[in-house]
This record gives structure tokens, sequence and C-alpha cells, in this order.
């Protein structure tokens, strides 16, 4: 039998006298993280457990786990080198559109689009908080979550499950792009188990798909790789454009799009 001891050589031994699992990963300490990790990076599918679920409870968990006061101090370090991300928080801009106010926008454009999708899903817009953000962080995540959406079609990312990658990458490439790593590491905490959930459950039970996910990641890396900052773009402003224009009009670039709601449909 081979010896492969070589390859563990400098591996160190740390004793502790705590009586539970205990490391230097914040993440490899919650145990609420190591059983999403291992239940929804290797589970299969199914209606017992709708995927939207998953990244619900992780957004939860991750409120508590994540050093919230030091990822506002990186926001403020940010801020001082960067006279964008600081003007867009003085801004502070916050959407209050509705459905109802996306029907007079054409079939090919942006607002019309969207308007589409929730009327053929019988979706209303739920996008208003009930709160008024009282950090910067807070504020990221609200208008990230206001404009997800909009990742979607004008990223080239389909309203799928696999879909969901494009979105996933633009901001997981973006981010780093455009802001200092450590800041940029912790706003990507959700976004890389969250689209790491996809890529193995592709490989391990629907290999079938594995190539539309791979795609998809190239994808959103792309226009993450080539576009403006992704996290700043007002898509409010654009809703009477087309997507080419819409896009010219943010800073979007890269952008292809591709079936991916055919591999998706076998994820069922």
């Amino acid at each position: 039998m081979a010896d492969y001891s070589y390859l563990m050589s400098g591996i160190t031994k740390i004793e502790t006298d705590s009586s539970v699992l205990v490391s230097s990963s914040r993440y490899l300490n919650d145990p609420r993280i190591r059983d999403w990790i291992a239940t929804h990076l290797l589970r299969r599918n199914g209606p017992d457990v709708p995927t939207p679920s998953d990244s619900i409870q992780l957004v939860q968990i991750l409120r508590e786990v994540q050093d919230i006061d030091h990822i506002n101090a990186l926001f403020a370090q940010e801020r001082q080198i960067n006279p964008a991300l600081d003007a867009w928080f003085r801004e502070g801009f916050v959407s209050t559109f509705q459905r109802d106010d996306l029907k007079h926008y054409g079939p090919d454009t942006v607002g019309g689009l969207f308007h589409a999708q929730l009327t053929g899903l019988d979706m209303q817009i739920d996008i208003v908080p009930p709160f008024t953000p009282r950090n910067d962080f807070e504020y990221f995540q609200l208008r990230a979550g206001q404009t997800h959406d909009f990742e979607h079609l004008l990223g080239g990312g389909g309203f799928d499950f696999i879909g969901e990658l494009v979105p996933y990458y633009m901001r997981l490439t973006n981010l780093f792009v455009h802001l200092s790593p450590e800041l940029a590491g912790e706003l990507s905490v959700f976004s890389i188990l969250g689209s790491s959930r996809i890529l193995t459950r592709a490989v391990l039970h629907y290999p079938q798909t594995w190539l539309t996910v791979q795609n998809a990641t190239e994808r959103g890396a792309r226009v993450g790789r080539e576009s403006a900052p992704i996290h700043m773009m007002r898509y409010e402003d654009v809703f009477g454009l087309p997507l080419d224009e819409a896009r010219a009009a943010l800073g979007i670039r890269g952008a292809q799009q591709a079936d991916t709601a055919t591999a998706s449909a076998q994820w069922s």
C-alpha cells in the first residue's frame, strides 16, 4: 500500500479543554451552519422542503453568526476611500413601486418584462420594508432584496433554480472587483453558501444538468467581472428601456441569455 504520510506533514494537533467542537472559524463553530451545509449541499430536491426555504434559513442563521458591527465598521472604512459608495448610502434610495405601477410599460421593456413575470405567476411585489434601515449593512441588504429580480432579468439569469446561479455569481465576482476584499468577503458569505448547494446537488444527484449549471456560473461571473458596481444600480430608472439599452445605461456588460428552465425542471 502506498505511503501518503508525507502529505500529512506539518499538521499540528491543538489540545483544548472545551467540551464541544471549537475552531478559529465562526462558521464551523456554529452547529446550525454545519447542519445547513450537510443538509442542503448533500440532499436531493423534494416537495417536503421547497428549495426557496433553504436560503431563508441561511439568512436567518447568518444574521446571528456574522459580526454585523464589524461589517458596518468595514463599510465606514470603505466610504472613506470610495466616494461613489458614500454618495449611494447618503442618498439612501428605497423602492416603493407596486405591480400595477409596471403595467403601462411596453412588453419588451424592463418594467414590462417584470410585470409579465409577476402576472404570469400571480405574484405581488413585497419590497417596501416594515422598518427604516438603522445602519449601512441593513440598507445594503434591503437594496439587495429589492433589486434581486432585476439582476435575473438584466444579467441573463432565468427565474428558476439553476438560473439563480447567474445573480449569485454576478455579485460574488462584482463585489470583489469594486470593494475591498475583507468587506466583499463578509458580504458574500450568503452567496457562496447559497450557490454551492446548487453546484453540489447538480453533481451528486442531477449530473445531466451539470453543464447548464456550470455555464450559469460562468455567465454570472463574466457579468460581475465586466460590469459597474451592481449593488448600487438603480433599476427603477430604466423600467421604460429595452434590455440592451437598460444594460448600457446601468453599466451591465457581458450578459448572455441561456435556457436554464429545462434543466431546472429535471430537479423536481
